[in-house]
C-alpha cells in the first residue's frame, strides 16, 4: 500500500465545508482567536462578516460567547490551537457549554507533535484527557481531509447536538480515504483486517499503523488495523468483537499514554474483555521545538514503534 499526501490541506477542507454549510443555513457561525489565517477559516470571514467573530487572544471568552450563540439557536464553531482551545477553556467548556446542556463546536488545532516549531507551550499532548472527563462530550480526530470535511458536514446539521470537540490536523496529511467514504460519529473504521494482532490508532498516527501492517505482514504477523477517530463516545463493541479474535492490542496514539485513546481503549478491556496492551503514543512527557518527523521519532510515533510493540506482544 503505497501512502501519499492529500491534495488538499486539512484546514482548506474545514473552510470550504463550513461555508458551503453556511450557504444553505443561517445558523452557523465561526468563531476564532486571532488565528483566522492559521485555520484556514478567512474566506468564510469574507464571505460572512455578519456571522464570524474574532475574538482575539481571549480563548475563554470565546467560548462563552460560542455558548450564548449557541443559545440563540447559532451553531457556533469555535477554534484555536490546542492547548488553548482544550487546557485553557476547560472550565467554560464545562460550565458554559456542558453543563449547561449546549450546542458547541470546538476545533483544536495543530495536534501532538504537529505543532512542530511552535514548540512545547503549543503541543498539546494532554487536550483530549483534559476534555475526556467532561460528561457527554464528544471527542473526534479525523485522519484526513475527508474525514474532516465529512465529520464537520454532520456537525454543522440538525443530526447532532451537545458539546464538540474536533481534534484537527491544520496542514498537510496523508490520504487514507476515498472521496466518498462514510463515517458515523462513535463508530470506528476498519482500514484492514488480520487475525495476530490490532492496532488502534487516530490523526497522524493511522498511515504509521497501516505501514506498520505492512511490514508486520512481511514478518508473518497480520493486523487488524482500526481508525478510532472517534475517542468519546468508543466504539465499545468493536473493541470487544476484535478482543475476542486477536486478545492483543496496540494503540498508537499523537497524545499523552496517560488520559488518551489507549487508557479509553484500557478501560473498555478492563470491565468487558481483557485483552494484553501496548502503548505507542507520548511517554508522560512535554513538547519541544522541531520538525514533526524528528519530533515523531524522539516520541515513538511512527511505523517502528508500532512494529516493535506488535512484534513484543
Amino acid at each position: 500500500m503505497k501512502l501519499e499526501k492529500s491534495p488538499v490541506l486539512m484546514r482548506d477542507a474545514l473552510c470550504s465545508t463550513l461555508v458551503a454549510a453556511a450557504e444553505k443555513d443561517g445558523r452557523i457561525v465561526a468563531l476564532d482567536a486571532d488565528l483566522v489565517g492559521s485555520s484556514g477559516l478567512k474566506p468564510f470571514f469574507k464571505k460572512f462578516p455578519e456571522r464570524a467573530i474574532n475574538c482575539g487572544i481571549a480563548e475563554a471568552n470565546m467560548i462563552g460567547v460560542a455558548s450564548g450563540l449557541s443559545l440563540t439557536g447559532k451553531i457556533p464553531f469555535a477554534h484555536s490551537f490546542g492547548p488553548f482551545a482544550s487546557r485553557r477553556v476547560c472550565d467554560q467548556i464545562f460550565i458554559s457549554a456542558a453543563y449547561a446542556r449546549l450546542n458547541i463546536r470546538v476545533i483544536g488545532s495543530d495536534p501532538g507533535v504537529t505543532a512542530a516549531y511552535n514548540g512545547g507551550t503549543h503541543m498539546p499532548f494532554e487536550d483530549m484527557g483534559v476534555l475526556r472527563s467532561i460528561p457527554n462530550i464528544t471527542l473526534i480526530e479525523p485522519s484526513d481531509p475527508v474525514a474532516l470535511a465529512a465529520i464537520t458536514k454532520q456537525l454543522a446539521g440538525d443530526e447532532h447536538y451537545g458539546v464538540y470537540y474536533i481534534r484537527m490536523l491544520r496542514k498537510d496529511a496523508i490520504a487514507v480515504y476515498g472521496e466518498d467514504e462514510q463515517f458515523e460519529i462513535g463508530k470506528a473504521k476498519v482500514l484492514r483486517e488480520g487475525g495476530d494482532i490490532a492496532i488502534f490508532a487516530s490523526g497522524i498516527m493511522v498511515a504509521e499503523a497501516l505501514q506498520a501492517a505492512e511490514e508486520l505482514a512481511a514478518r508473518g504477523i497480520q493486523a487488524t488495523v482500526v481508525d478510532m477517530f472517534t475517542w468519546k463516545p468508543i466504539d465499545t463493541e468493536l473493541i470487544c468483537k476484535l478482543a475476542a479474535k486477536v486478545k492483543r492490542f496496540v494503540v498508537a496514539e499523537n497524545h499523552n499514554v496517560y488520559g488518551g485513546l489507549g487508557s479509553a481503549i484500557a478501560e473498555v478491556t478492563a470491565v468487558n474483555c481483557p485483552v494484553t496492551v501496548k502503548f505507542a503514543g507520548v511517554k508522560d512527557r512535554f513538547g519541544q521545538v522541531g520538525k514533526q518527523n524528528e519530533l515523531q521519532a524522539e516520541y515513538g510515533l511512527t511505523c517502528a514503534e508500532i512494529v516493535k510493540a506488535a512484534e513484543e506482544l
